[in-house]
């Protein structure tokens, strides 16, 4: 597969051209990547309007992934995700309410799209929950949910995997949204890599309408590299308005750095290079069975999508314990809390890393001693944070806002949206009122300020009845 904007920044570097042009760098060397850093000049086409080397590296993505359209943004998933929401309530049929109906973990950036955007929000609750960073919601939740709505909301939102690598059953919640006449919009920042496994369970393999991925997270792309998926089936209004919708929330001023490590990143994911899928089943299958040596040893790991060790920790010890006990062996984790440690691998990862994680771990037995228990792993269950909306997002996060001790917020109106980490599940989202649960959330995660609004009667009359 031909790589068209590496191929031409690599030109461009060699070329000698004065470059009277932006960036200031010129091309001169600090960390060495400059020669291949430019601006849209004659030739590098432009993203929001790719009709050359972009337009046609996209559409080699677009193969990749075998979409309908598939578009880049060099500012993360959280870049697509604003997107993605813009077109679905852009596309929404006559009169449908711009409500979307979301599984409760959401990225920031889906709060901040709801103020921005300014549409309603019913949120899908887990029936039990271990841990804000997961939000297993299953299809009869979801067909519960749709048949108790008037009409059918602009689209269903899920985050899958999510940040603990719990999958959603993505194949029968798209057949529900379906049969209610709604879109499925797939948070799919995780798991990129998803669509060049044996068995491809991307969520658009699966039925999903609107998809994002962030690359960087689990393919050879620089940060910020991300996808946004349209499906074949979606009507022209997506696709006509996919760019600008990127071009709303995007910079005008994209990296070409990262460009350049979506396109190179094409030549991996080709349907003709096939090493790649075979290093992709090897690691998959290396962290298979690291997670069966650390169950012998004691360890209890969570299910999760195939690249992700997720690991629960036993009485008395904490994932923050653990991560620093990795530190001191020359490893660096994803993210601990004092329930949970994540860690993320890719075909880039070597046996020596995946060797020296089972070790510091503890390959053949708990490192801790007998006063964790073997394998005795804590389930909590978490108090549901009480939901109760009483401005809307978009009001109470444009309010004046004061940062008061969680001790001091029962009662106020969240300025502010409240989470552990992104994507999670917010402990209280823009415009909820804090009530006991709340704060309970707040004190076991360990968060001791959040933002309210500031004064009451500045906003009485228009507080939700």
């Amino acid at each position: 597969m031909n790589t068209p904007i590496y191929d031409f920044l690599t030109a461009y570097a060699k070329s000698g051209t004065a470059r009277l042009h932006m960036p200031g760098h010129k091309g001169q060397p600090r960390l060495g990547c400059e020669a291949l850093d430019i601006t849209e000049i004659a030739g590098a086409d432009e993203l929001y309007r790719a009709e050359g080397i972009i337009g046609e590296s996209e559409r080699n993505a677009g193969v990749c992934f075998g979409s309908g359209a598939t578009y880049y943004a060099t500012e993360g998933s959280s870049q697509c995700i604003r997107a993605m929401l813009y077109l679905a309530l852009y596309a929404r049929p006559a009169g449908r309410e711009p409500l979307i109906l979301a599984a409760r973990n959401v990225h920031k950036s889906f709060v901040y799209a709801a103020a921005l955007l300014d549409f309603r929000v019913a949120w899908l609750w887990p029936t039990e929950s271990r841990s804000l960073c997961s939000c297993p919601v299953t299809p009869a939740v979801l067909e519960q949910a749709l048949d108790s709505l008037p009409t059918p909301p602009v689209a269903v939102y899920l985050t899958s995997p999510d940040y603990l690598g719990g999958m959603a059953d993505i194949r029968a919640m798209a057949d529900i949204c379906h049969r209610h006449g709604t879109w499925l919009l797939v948070d799919n920042a995780h798991g990129a890599y998803l669509h060049f496994l044996p068995t491809p369970c991307h969520p658009l393999d699966l039925g999903a309408d609107l998809c994002c991925d962030s690359a960087h997270k689990t393919l050879p792309v620089l940060t910020g590299g991300a996808y946004l998926h349209l499906s074949s089936h979606l009507p022209p209004a997506f696709f006509e308005k996919a760019r600008e919708a990127l071009a709303l929330f995007g910079s005008t001023s994209p990296s070409y750095l990262t460009l350049a490590s979506l396109d190179l990143c094409n030549r991996s994911l080709s349907p003709d290079n096939q090493a790649f899928r075979a290093e992709l089943a090897d690691t998959v299958g290396a962290l298979s069975r690291l997670r069966a040596q650390l169950s012998r040893a004691g360890w209890h790991t969570l299910a999760s999508d195939p690249l992700r060790l997720t690991v629960c920790m036993p009485r008395g010890l904490s994932g923050h314990q653990v991560m620093d006990k990795l530190r001191r062996a020359g490893v660096e984790g994803e993210y601990a809390d004092r329930d949970f440690l994540v860690l993320m691998a890719t075909q880039e990862n070597t046996a020596d890393d995946l060797a020296r994680l089972a070790t510091a771990l503890g390959g053949n037995t708990l490192p801790y001693g007998d006063a964790y228990g073997d394998a005795c792993v804590e389930e909590p269950s978490l108090p549901r944070p009480g939901g109760v909306q009483v401005m809307s997002v978009r009001q109470a996060l444009f309010s004046v806002q004061e940062t008061v001790a969680v001790e001091d917020a029962l009662g106020r109106i969240c300025g502010a949206p409240t989470v552990s980490c992104p994507p999670a599940i917010p402990i209280a989202v823009s415009g909820e009122r804090i009530g006991p649960e709340e704060l309970a959330l707040f004190r076991y995660y360990g968060i001791s300020s959040v933002e309210v609004v500031r004064a009451t009667e500045i906003f009485k009359e228009t507080l939700i009845e």
